[in-house]
């Protein structure tokens, strides 16, 4: 086989996790192909012959990549987080997600945990994703970011911190995460709302997408469940889907996808709703069937 057929062949058996690492990083899927491009075009430049590990050549090259990427970036403050953009979520059918699916959700990835990655000063979002998610040394993630591995350590704990206040981990099973979904809606259809606050966590947050006519972030089970009817309104279908790894639905209005919902559901509660309604960022997902 000719070296280049085989060069191309490793980079494509890396490319799944090499863009799902840029996912993490940059929440964007084709600012994540265009990182993974762009590190198979340094690749090419390359003298391959002189790197001994491909995999973590690629790992950091990428990182690179996505870092310079956050760097260029408008820079939010922690405080914004009611402003942030939702990542570009990745949504598959109710009971399970295809393989490229999979590869990027690993690991429970779910929209609201990178919500808060959005949050993150580059270097911190670097030194979480690429050591708690890939497992990365400090060493090596110190020599991209010009820190001492104990500084660059000292990084990944303070996001690892925020992230856990911010994205509690959510239930395990998708069928329970469904039903609780679903009694959401029932109870928004019913107008019942002593049932709806009785699915909501008390600190339930429901953030809202709407791209260029802008962001509403909604506190507390009143004020969310306030908003529940709207969602229910029967004039909209609601078909369940998985987002992320988790339990979400798909808004359909004549035939027409108006937004997708992300539910994070903790101890049997909904404890986050991120909702895109970007119609032109809808436009560019995969929603069928």
């Amino acid at each position: 086989m000719p070296e280049q057929d085989l060069l191309t062949g490793r980079f494509e058996e890396q490319r799944p996790r090499l863009r799902a690492l840029a996912y993490r990083m940059l929440g964007s899927f084709a600012d994540a192909d265009d990182a993974v491009q762009e590190a198979w075009i340094r690749l090419n430049r390359s003298d391959s012959r002189e790197i001994e590990n491909l995999e973590g050549w690629l790992t950091t090259v990428v990182g690179r990549i996505s870092l310079n990427a956050l760097r260029s970036r408008q820079v939010r403050r922690e405080e914004d987080i009611d402003a942030i953009r939702m990542p570009d979520p990745v949504v598959g059918p109710p009971d399970s997600l295809d393989p490229a699916q999979e590869a990027l959700v690993a690991d429970s990835v779910g929209v609201a945990l990178l919500v808060v990655l959005e949050t993150l000063s580059p270097v911190e979002r670097l030194a979480f994703v690429l050591h708690d998610v890939f497992a990365v040394p400090f060493a090596d993630i110190a020599a991209m970011i010009d820190r001492s591995p104990d500084a660059t350590r000292q990084l990944a704990s303070r996001a690892r911190r925020r992230v856990r206040a911010a994205a509690p981990a959510p239930d395990t099973g998708i069928a329970a995460q469904h039903e609780v979904v679903e009694a959401f809606f029932a109870a928004g259809r019913d107008g019942d709302f002593e049932r709806l606050v009785s699915v909501l966590h008390p600190d339930v947050v429901l953030r809202v997408d709407r791209g260029k006519a802008g962001a509403a972030t909604v506190r507390g089970a009143d004020a969310v469940a306030g908003q529940a009817r709207r969602f229910a309104d029967p004039r909209r279908e609601v078909r369940p889907a998985t987002i992320n790894g988790a339990a979400g639905v798909l808004v359909v209005e004549r035939g027409r996808p108006t937004a997708v919902m992300a539910f994070t559901v903790v101890a049997g509660r909904v404890a986050a709703i991120d909702v895109l309604a970007d119609a032109e960022r809808l436009g560019r997902l995969d929603l069928t069937d």
